[in-house]
């Protein structure tokens, strides 16, 4: 694992890949499983590892975390960065974070949790939680009510936050007037696109936000750091083919589970086994099975198609 100070460019040089955590039939961790699909993704230039929703941090033991932190840490290339998730709580992030402060990360995400909470609050919340931890948050943002732009820019400025994962979904991405107000007083250098390849041109592109966050990249990790290249260099016609290649899959994962769909993908793309999810959730519906599996496979052929013509 990459254990250096995080430097504010290193952003923007690679996608963020959010994978799936494998697990056993027990619900333990299956640490071949993990390192089989660290490898896949990590071969095709993806140098930063995002364990949040796709992993279901949200249901993770406190009991559970150091042995995850461990493993992902010794599984990971000492190239590339790994991003745990902590919360959604304050009880649990505090717990957490008392962890972390005995580990070499450099920073954690904040997952994001609906009511209960004020900007006020939050603000609060996060600076006791980096001191604790001693070291800056990366926070997933997917509502306005969480927390306003002014909360936000101050807690950036004051270094609790080193960056920022923004998900709020709209339903044209290039009509957001938060992000656009968050901009005027955040880097967009420490911005990241949370929700996949959907939005990902336009906020690359239109807003200059860093990078984004990718599940389905975690199967065709080359191809997404091609899409990556191809939209900060301007190569419009060749973003759009890559990108449309994500659709199918992104699509499926829209409309039935974006954790779950993900999840299930990657054991039936054959690169993986990621066995049972842990509970609260469950595997994808029986009847979706079919299509999840075909998206995957099909991902996975202009994976390797566009691999082998990036090696040629």
């Amino acid at each position: 694992m990459n254990e250096s100070q995080i430097v504010e460019r290193e952003f923007a040089s690679t996608v963020m890949a959010v994978p799936p955590l494998a697990r056993r039939s027990n619900l333990s961790l299956d640490v071949d499983a993990n390192q089989k699909l660290i490898r896949h993704i990590e071969a095709g230039g993806v140098r930063t590892l995002l364990y949040g929703g796709n992993a279901n941090f949200y249901h993770v033991a406190v009991s559970e975390y150091r042995d995850l932190l461990d493993m992902l840490a010794e599984s990971a290339a000492s190239t590339t960065r790994v991003i745990p998730a902590i919360g959604p709580d304050f009880g649990k992030m505090l717990d957490q974070a008392r962890i972390l402060a005995q580990t070499s990360y450099r920073t954690a995400m904040v997952l994001p949790l609906s009511g209960f909470t004020t900007p006020a609050g939050v603000e609060a919340g996060l600076t006791r939680i980096a001191d604790t931890a001693g070291m800056p948050l990366t926070l997933y943002i997917k509502s306005e009510d969480y927390v306003d732009v002014d909360t936000l820019a101050r807690l950036v400025e004051r270094g609790t936050l080193i960056a920022v994962k923004y998900a709020i979904v709209r339903q044209n991405p290039a009509n957001d007037p938060y992000l656009r107000r968050l901009l005027e007083s955040v880097s967009p250098a420490r911005v990241i696109s949370g929700m996949g390849e959907r939005p990902a041109l336009t906020h690359v592109r239109d807003f200059g936000l860093a990078a984004w966050t990718t599940g389905s990249g975690c199967i065709a990790s080359h191809a997404v750091t091609g899409l990556l290249a191809a939209a900060k260099q301007g190569r419009d016609a060749e973003a759009q083919r890559i990108y449309d290649a994500f659709m199918p899959l992104e699509t499926l994962r829209d409309n039935i589970s974006l954790i779950r769909v993900l999840h299930d993908a990657v054991t039936f793309s054959g690169i993986a086994d990621m066995g049972s999810i842990l509970p609260l959730l469950s595997e994808t519906p029986v009847e979706h099975h079919a299509a999840v599996a075909q998206a995957a496979r099909e991902l996975l052929e202009f994976e390797r198609k566009f691999a082998g013509n990036v090696s040629a």
